[in-house]
């Protein structure tokens, strides 16, 4: 009896232990693995704050980089207030500076020398109608010989038919606005027509005139603040609002060049054909092309500008450009080589030779941390503005 109660009290005695030693163990294995994830917490969040101080210091580096794009621009605009032109310092190309742990890249680029795609909507007329042109000279002389001749009784007969082929050939007769269709138009009418002309300059594959034209309307109703679909090729609510993924027209102006992705008729592969050439200006419907600032990757963007005249007199009309610029549109307009484009009287009613606006490119790279800034620029009442910002590569 005394034996069996010894046994007893020993095997309670070490099950007991061997609970006890278990419990242990457990614990050591919790405090393990608690001590291991708190140091990967703690490693992860060192990291994580490392990581937004290398961020931050690469935001500020873009926006060190700004404001010194802005003195650059600030200082050609100081030295020549009416000209806008390639061979100005803000206009160098890309620039890269070395920085310690990384480099900050950045880019000036003119915002007028690219098609505004919100002008499509703007219902004004074009502002700089009185300017002369080669064409218009001639016609001019034409019509002061044909009142000289007038006064002459024996020549009436003669002078009606000089006025006949005056009028004729003059673009700026209301007569011939029918058949002409650079006459009289609004800077969106004129920026639509462009717009078409370099879808179709462009020979994306399967785009011909009637994909380019409904692209053109498609954004048109893109745009516009009504419901109402502009032409067949248009698009509103009701074409939208049918897809698998359902949504709506905007009615407003762009943001950005992407915003052609959710747009009727519009396909990848013109999107990136047109990028090089087109541009948003956020909350603008300006359309006024600096024909100083377009270099001569811009040949294709020129031709549609001017109605879709070759490739060889857009090519000339670059080339006879001085290397300053033309100092007045009137220098422009003079040119020889535009006496052959038609319609040029309305059509050069697009080009300005200076700038209000710019874009800034700012990519900076900080201790692995990269950060990419987009800035707008603008000169208002002899000040430089910066009018938007945004993050990311567009």
């Amino acid at each position: 009896m005394t034996v069996k109660c010894s046994f007893s009290r020993i095997s309670r005695t070490n099950n007991q232990r061997g609970v006890a030693l278990v419990i242990v163990l457990m614990v050591i294995a919790l405090t393990t693995i608690l001590a291991t994830q708190m140091s990967s917490s703690l490693i992860f969040q060192q990291q994580r704050n490392e990581n937004l101080e290398s961020n931050q210091q690469a935001y500020w580096y873009a926006m060190g980089a700004e404001a010194f794009a802005k003195s650059v621009l600030y200082q050609d605009f100081q030295d020549d207030k009416n000209v806008t032109h390639l061979g100005q310092r803000w206009a160098i190309g890309e620039t890269r500076f070395p920085v310690d742990l990384g480099e900050i890249s950045g880019e000036i680029k003119d915002a007028q020398a690219c098609l505004n795609l919100n002008a499509l909507i703007n219902d004004e007329m074009p502002s700089n109608n009185s300017l002369p042109t080669a064409n218009s000279q001639n016609n001019n002389a034409g019509n002061t010989n044909n009142q000289n001749n007038t006064s002459n009784n024996a020549g009436n007969a003669n002078n009606q038919n000089n006025n006949a082929n005056n009028g004729s050939n003059n673009p700026n007769n209301p007569n011939n606005n029918a058949a002409n269709p650079g006459g009289n138009q609004t800077n969106g009418e004129l920026a639509k027509a462009a717009l078409k002309e370099l879808i179709i300059a462009l020979e994306v594959d399967g785009i011909g005139n009637f994909e380019a034209e409904s692209m053109t309307e498609a954004l048109v109703d893109w745009l516009d603040e009504d419901n109402s679909i502009v032409s067949a090729g248009g698009a509103e609510d009701d074409d939208y609002a049918s897809k698998e993924y359902p949504y709506l027209a905007a009615n407003s102006k762009l943001a950005s060049v992407n915003e052609l992705r959710v747009i009727e008729h519009f396909t990848p592969q013109v999107i990136l054909a047109m990028k090089p050439y087109v541009c948003v200006l956020p909350n603008n419907d300006l359309h006024q092309i600096n024909i100083n600032t377009l270099d001569a990757e811009d040949t294709v963007l020129l031709q549609a500008l001017l109605g879709g005249t070759d490739a060889g007199t857009a090519q000339d009309i670059l080339s006879a450009r001085p290397e300053d610029g033309f100092k007045t549109i009137g220098d422009f307009t003079s040119l020889s080589q535009l006496a052959n484009v038609r319609n040029i009287n309305q059509f050069k009613q697009q080009f300005v030779v200076d700038s209000q606006y710019f874009t800034l490119t700012t990519k900076t790279n900080f201790n692995g941390s990269y950060f990419t800034l987009n800035s707008i620029f603008k000169v208002d009442n002899n000040k430089l503005l910066v009018i938007n910002r945004s993050i990311g590569a567009h």
